[in-house]
């Protein structure tokens, strides 16, 4: 197998000289000044080792790869009780679309679409102040990656709660429905926050690494999640993890994974690694263009992908 630190030096190198790069996003308005020709690249490896490349110590909005973290913790608040809230299966529409939602009486198909995200973060309020909710995220995610200075950028927080009328939108017909339970400006406000986290691709790739490995921290040993849940959320991000690109990221790239657009994406290789890759530019489904390609040049030539070589 080839040396992973060269694969990662190679990988980041010919993305720097691609002009096929997508385009920032721009409806939140902090989102559209990152530089579209940043790429970082990190891998934390079983062995304990980290392959890092590019921008992989600029620190990004990781937006909805925050859902990854979300949903574990209020699958530890509520288990199974969740589904009862919101689905697993795709949705076959944009991250912020709200037609599904009146054909299914307000329950989202999903963790990861944004109606989904609002869900599962009324679960994890569960009657707390917003304070107090994501004091827990960010406690967890610090925790994950052994690092405190993991933070939200309160600039694109701001940014986000300033523009995000649809989101709105999505929480008030999820309350009319009873699938929210707290105040919808409870709800917006530690969504909204969450989704702002900042963390470079090197915090990031070590925050994953419970979900590569059973649901245990290789550092430390400590169990984070179970196994089964573990391999319940890596299902969950293989087939919802990338909105409607979901089918064409497994079909290219073959690992669980899941984007933000803020171009950064967290992807799995069940005992093997956890990798964050970061290129800001977007395609039309709303994923990292350079992060899928890049992903998907790691999984073929280590051999990583969950269908075989």
């Amino acid at each position: 197998m080839p040396q992973l630190d060269a694969v990662v030096r190679d990988i980041a190198e010919e993305m720097s000289q691609r002009e096929d790069r997508g385009e920032v996003a721009t409806y939140i308005p902090q989102l559209a000044h990152v530089d579209p020709g940043r790429f970082g690249l990190a891998v934390a490896a079983a062995d304990g080792t980290i392959a890092c490349a590019g921008d992989c110590d600029i620190p990004f909005s990781i937006q909805s790869i925050s859902k990854v973290f979300t949903l574990t913790l209020a699958l530890g608040v509520a288990g199974d009780q969740l589904w009862k809230r919101v689905g697993r299966e795709p949705s076959g529409n944009a991250f912020n679309s709200i037609a599904q939602l009146e054909l299914e009486k307000g329950v989202p198909r999903n963790p990861f679409i944004n109606a989904g995200a609002l869900a599962v973060t009324d679960v994890i309020l569960s009657g707390h102040p917003p304070r107090e909710a994501l004091g827990e995220i960010l406690r967890f995610i610090r925790f994950a990656c052994q690092d405190d200075s993991v933070h939200i950028d309160e600039h694109v927080a701001r940014s986000e709660k300033a523009t995000g009328f649809r989101n709105v939108a999505l929480a008030n017909f999820m309350k009319s429905f009873g699938v929210l339970q707290n105040p919808v400006d409870y709800v917006l406000g530690t969504y909204f926050h969450h989704c702002a986290i900042a963390m470079n691709c090197r915090q990031l790739a070590l925050a994953g690494r419970f979900l590569a490995h059973s649901g245990r921290n290789p550092d430390t040993n400590c169990s984070m999640v179970s196994p089964e849940r573990a391999r319940r959320i890596n299902a969950l991000m293989l087939t919802c993890g990338h909105y409607d690109g979901s089918g064409e990221f497994a079909y290219r790239v073959g690992l669980p994974g899941k984007s933000g657009v803020g171009g950064g994406i967290l992807a799995v290789a069940p005992g093997q690694a956890s990798i964050a890759v970061w290129a800001p530019g977007l395609d039309p489904t709303g994923n990292s263009h350079l992060g899928q390609i890049a992903l998907e040049k790691l999984a073929r030539r280590m051999k990583w992908s969950i269908f075989g070589e």
